[in-house]
């Protein structure tokens, strides 16, 4: 009956290998696309934000070919508000600004040019590598939800990744989407470092609090242990003092 059973089991345990490996193939597969994707970020990302620095991250997917020119184009229906590129090491930039349909009113008066591509050129992302570059900018726009960037990456070998394609709400993601900075809300960046520095006081309240506790705590099992130590140190005394006048009243007696 052993053999019976074995069999079977082993063809089960083979395919539940299998079954796993492809999962795992199919996870590996959908992350190395994900990385390889043109991405942008902020640590400001809020709507109106002013004075912060956009990072857009290019990974470079070719085996035989590296990245030699990257395209950024901003969008100008929700302009970018004071665009300034930070130098980068063996890269060229090519700031291009187009005339706004909509000027826009600021606190220091109405722009009506913004950036609307940015080239890089000169330098070269190599398989497996990635390059980070860095855009400052004076203000975000207060009127939308994402900022869309959609991207051209040109290979030496002459074929263009297109990362344009916008991504449907509700919906997939693209084959080649374009790079998208979430907006949040006004305030909500702010709102959130007053919360963890309500949350950090709080627990640096509670922590004294704790700390001054365990300090009673301490300084009270010190007293009860020098008490205690006292007590023995009588009682060893009259033990001592006792035996001496017993010693002395035999020497008496004899």
């Amino acid at each position: 009956m052993s053999p019976i059973r074995t069999a079977p089991i082993r063809t089960t345990l083979r395919r539940a290998g299998t079954v796993t490996a492809l999962a795992a193939a199919g996870v590996l597969t959908t992350a190395g696309a994900s990385f390889a994707h043109v991405t942008v970020h902020s640590e400001s990302s809020a709507k109106g934000a002013t004075d912060g620095v956009v990072t857009f991250r290019v990974p470079n997917e070719e085996d035989t070919a590296s990245t030699t020119k990257v395209q950024v184009f901003l969008p100008t229906d929700h302009p970018v508000l004071g665009v300034l590129v930070t130098p980068q090491d063996g890269w060229s930039a090519k700031v291009t600004t187009t005339k706004l349909k909509t000027p826009v009113k600021t606190d220091d008066g109405t722009i009506t040019d913004a950036v609307s591509e940015i080239t890089w050129t000169g330098g070269r992302i190599r398989h497996g590598q990635y390059q980070d570059f860095n855009v400052a900018f004076g203000q975000l726009p207060d009127d939308a939800d994402q900022l869309t960037f959609k991207t051209l990456q040109t290979y030496s070998d002459g074929n263009v990744a297109r990362w344009i394609e916008e991504t449907p709400k509700g919906g997939e993601e693209p084959e080649n989407p374009a790079p998208v900075l979430q907006l949040t809300a006004k305030g909500a960046a702010e709102d959130a470092g007053s919360a963890a520095d309500s949350e950090k006081s709080a627990t640096g309240s509670g922590s004294s609090e704790t700390e001054a506790a365990d300090s009673d705590s301490t300084a009270r099992g010190l007293g009860i242990a020098g008490l205690i130590v006292g007590v023995l140190g009588l009682a060893a005394a009259g033990f001592a003092i006792a035996r001496g006048r017993t010693a002395t009243a035999r020497s008496v007696d004899e």
